[in-house]
């Protein structure tokens, strides 16, 4: 069953088409990751599928309904997450606070506070510490945990990765699994391609707001993933003697 499903989207930054004519469809319970890089358009089709810009053309339907010009406060509650780039945490709010502001349109479903802290265990004891003293990968735990409370049926991750450690990176994607299983589809946005590759089910390449490539991680060589990502004719992709 198709989720999410986007037709002909096209998001401006003034006079710049930041996303220009893309399709794009996310089925129930897969990973889709969106790579490309800086510029692509990435980031800013994440914050058009949450509502926080307004689409100039085309069509956003989620779960069969036409969302194009639904406000983001509608969209939480009818069942989509943003954690968007930098975390954009409270920094003066504990860490239970934060996460209690993201039960404030909340559907009904299995994501509790006390659930999140199942998935981040050091959550438990450090609830009160303010999130301006946690570290980066902390930091990205509780923007996570924020969205899961609000029981998302679809959940945005816009560059999980962005000035983390890779250790930390992996730690953060561990918990991936456990999110599909408790019924939420998820579509990540990284610039880190190994990472996107071993976690999606199925990846979409961006290059100036079009989408040039997409498939599955197993049908996609690192010639045409290489050539997608930077925009190169297949023999400079693929190296020349």
């Amino acid at each position: 069953m198709t989720l999410l499903e986007v037709s002909d989207l096209e998001v401006r930054h003034g006079q710049l088409a930041a996303v220009n004519g893309l399709d794009l469809s996310v089925s129930d319970g897969v990973t889709l990751a969106v790579i490309g890089a800086n510029g692509a358009g990435k980031s800013t089709l994440l914050r058009a599928l949450a509502g926080v810009l307004r689409p100039s053309r085309g069509t956003i339907r989620f779960d069969g309904q036409d969302i194009t010009a639904m406000p983001a406060h509608r969209r939480v509650a009818a069942g989509i997450a943003l954690v968007p780039e930098g975390r954009r945490l409270f920094p003066s709010l504990t860490v239970e606070e934060n996460l209690l502001v993201g039960t404030y349109r909340k559907r009904p479903g299995p994501w509790t506070i006390a659930r999140v802290q199942e998935l981040f265990p050091w959550m438990v004891e450090r609830r009160r510490q303010v999130a301006s003293q946690l570290s980066g990968g902390e930091q990205q735990a509780v923007a996570i945990g924020r969205a899961l409370v609000s029981n998302p049926r679809l959940l945005l991750l816009d560059e999980v990765s962005l000035g983390l450690a890779p250790v930390i990176v992996r730690r953060i994607y561990e918990v991936l699994p456990e999110i599909l299983d408790a019924g939420t589809t998820v579509l990540v946005v990284e610039q880190d391609v190994s990472q996107a590759l071993r976690v999606a089910d199925r990846v979409q390449c961006l290059l100036e707001g079009r989408s040039v490539l997409e498939g599955t991680p197993a049908e996609l060589t690192p010639d045409q993933i290489e050539q997608a990502y930077f925009g190169l004719p297949p023999a400079v992709a693929g190296g020349t003697d």
